[in-house]
């Protein structure tokens, strides 16, 4: 008989991120890995991201036909998207998951399609499907979510998939269990997270879609009356201007460029403001860290460095002497979210977790208001 495997899902707006993984216990091993991508003008002729379904269903499906001998799927687990707030940890997907993921998403993004597509693929294959850690994961404690305005309290919108993941593989590294873990995880991508787990909960972050440093393609946080004028100025128009901070803001706005490499290369030529842009978004994520470690009264057992920008040397040396004496820095380069899927579906399995059903109520407290 085939060896059980977990097969992941990971849409982005151009790409679906596939992997298959041999399960032992809560133990995974990578078999195979491999990102389809998407032709921009075949993607940007769908209506909306639903309207994608089964286009990449089936370039799925065509993805496991070709891969060598019988498979044996034991799960699917896919990427959570943009759900309401949810505790930590394994969501067993439904209908009624898919149906918020598809039609009703706290905001539109190809990250949606994770559980609509691993409940699909489950049920050709007669196994379950999971979603595990979304990026609306939301553990902050009531004093986290007091803004200074009632009509906008703080909440949390993190990557909470490789925030979780990377904290497991530090408690490993020290002998810890992951429920005593104190540590500032600095996710470094197209969007950036930096945020404070303690007992392994995420009681702090950034927020990636509003208060956070800026990153390649996203404004971060940014000053409020000037914000407010913006967008009263007649400039743009409720789209445009989300646009404007989500996916053409940050480095993008500045230099046209989304592509950290590229910007490197500028400052190796000698242009200024791209070294200034990248001092900036350095300098901000720095601060960030410092402000994640007060909320661990600066006694983190650790600072991690993840996500795509962590595989810069120039990024991560700058980062690492600035934060060095608050805690040893550990960088752990790249996404590890596809291996995170796949341990969170394996957990489950093994029956060392037991997967929520959906529809799944937050687990905070409530505020006394």
């Amino acid at each position: 008989m085939a060896a059980p495997l977990i097969l992941t899902i990971n849409p982005g707006t151009t790409t679906t991120r596939l992997g298959l993984f041999a399960a032992q216990g809560e133990t995974v091993t990578p078999v195979r890995e491999e990102t389809l991508e998407h032709d921009e003008t075949v993607m940007a002729g769908f209506p909306n991201i639903a309207a994608q379904l089964p286009f990449r269903a089936e370039a799925i499906a065509a993805w496991l036909a070709r891969q060598p001998g019988p498979l044996r799927l034991v799960a699917v687990a896919g990427r959570g998207g943009m759900l309401t707030p949810v505790p930590a940890g394994v969501i067993a997907v439904n209908p009624d998951l898919v149906d918020l993921a598809l039609h009703r998403p706290v905001h539109h993004h190809a990250s949606n399609l994770g559980a609509p597509l691993a409940l699909r693929l489950a049920e050709g294959a007669g196994c379950p499907a999971y979603v595990v850690d979304p990026v609306s994961v939301d553990e902050l404690p009531p004093v986290a979510r007091v803004s200074g305005c009632p009509d906008l309290p703080r909440f949390s919108f993190v990557h909470a998939l490789n925030v979780r993941a990377c904290g497991r593989q530090l408690a490993a590294e020290l002998g810890k269990p992951f429920d005593s873990l104190n540590a500032v995880v600095a996710h470094l991508g197209a969007g950036i997270s930096v945020a404070a787990l303690r007992g392994g909960r995420i009681v702090d972050s950034t927020n990636r879609m509003e208060s956070s440093p800026f990153s390649p393609e996203r404004a971060g946080g940014l000053p409020p009356l000037s914000l407010i004028d913006l967008c009263y100025s007649g400039r743009f128009d409720r789209e445009a201007l989300k646009r404007r901070l989500y996916g053409q803001g940050g480095v993008f706005a500045y230099l046209g460029t989304k592509d950290m490499r590229r910007v490197e290369a500028m400052i190796d030529a000698g242009d200024g403001k791209a070294a200034l842009v990248w001092e900036a978004m350095v300098y901000q994520i720095a601060k960030a860290i410092g402000a994640m470690a007060a909320v661990l009264d600066f006694r983190p057992d650790g600072i991690i460095l993840t996500g795509g920008m962590a595989q810069s040397t120039r990024m991560t040396a700058v980062l690492s002497a600035r934060s060095a004496a608050l805690a040893p820095v550990t960088i752990y380069p790249g996404s590890h979210e596809s291996a995170a899927l796949a341990a969170g579906a394996a957990r489950v399995l093994a029956g060392a977790e037991v997967a929520r059903v959906w529809p799944v109520t937050p687990e905070v407290e409530p505020m006394p208001w």
